[in-house]
């Protein structure tokens, strides 16, 4: 329910790469949330075999948030509030994810203040490339108390990353009967190592200082 594609900017991972990966091992449905894109998850729902869900992970002055079903993109930069009512527009779902963020870089707890969770419908509560196990802990404490829908994402920014954390759930149609199979399905996840890291710092490097295109495979 969270990788990446190259038209992240911190991802060289095609798309063709991604099916291969998803068919290998037998995932049937992947949510594509590219950082303020939703270019690639449009173009890979076109092509894939298995089920496409169009998501964004938006910028925002308070950290990152994603939306779920959406058919335009959201832009960075504006409010948490005025982001979700973006997604909402849309008919989309509104997602945390790593709501305690990863060290040294951190999403601020202004994503986890009551206005904000009030409008929230889904919670992280696994990321593979969230570095402390106390902040998994935290994620998935926070849904329960919050009464939301609890996900899991690989945070897969190299194809080898896809299906290490997932849900396994009921098939659904639509934004509304996905959320209420979120909530009877099951999180499995494991932990990606530290140099998962380094694959996308350097893909950044590339892309915005040697001027490398966001849209094409290394």
């Amino acid at each position: 329910m969270h990788i990446h594609t190259c038209y992240s900017v911190d991802c060289f991972t095609s798309l063709d790469e991604i099916v291969e990966r998803c068919l290998k091992i037998s995932i049937d449905c992947v949510a594509v949330a590219d950082h303020n894109t939703i270019e690639g998850a449009l173009k890979l729902r076109e092509m894939a075999p298995f089920k496409v869900i169009v998501a964004e992970e938006v910028q925002t002055p308070a950290g990152e948030m994603m939306g779920l079903f959406l058919s335009e993109r959201v832009p960075p930069g504006l409010s948490p509030q005025e982001t979700i009512s973006r997604i909402r527009m849309q008919g989309g779902l509104v997602a945390i994810p790593h709501p305690f963020g990863r060290p040294p870089f951190t999403n601020t707890t202004r994503l986890t203040s009551p206005d904000v969770l009030s409008r929230v419908d889904i919670i992280e509560a696994f990321n593979s490339r969230t570095v402390l196990s106390r902040d998994i802990a935290r994620a998935r404490e926070l849904a329960l108390e919050q009464g939301k829908a609890a996900s899991a994402g690989s945070d897969a920014h190299t194809a080898q990353e896809i299906g290490r954390a997932y849900v396994e759930m009921e098939e659904f149609d639509g934004p509304r009967d996905f959320l209420n199979a979120l909530y009877r399905g099951t999180v499995f996840g494991r932990k990606s190592g530290y140099t998962a890291h380094f694959s996308s710092t350097w893909a950044r490097i590339r892309k915005t200082v040697l001027g490398h295109s966001s849209g094409s495979s290394p």
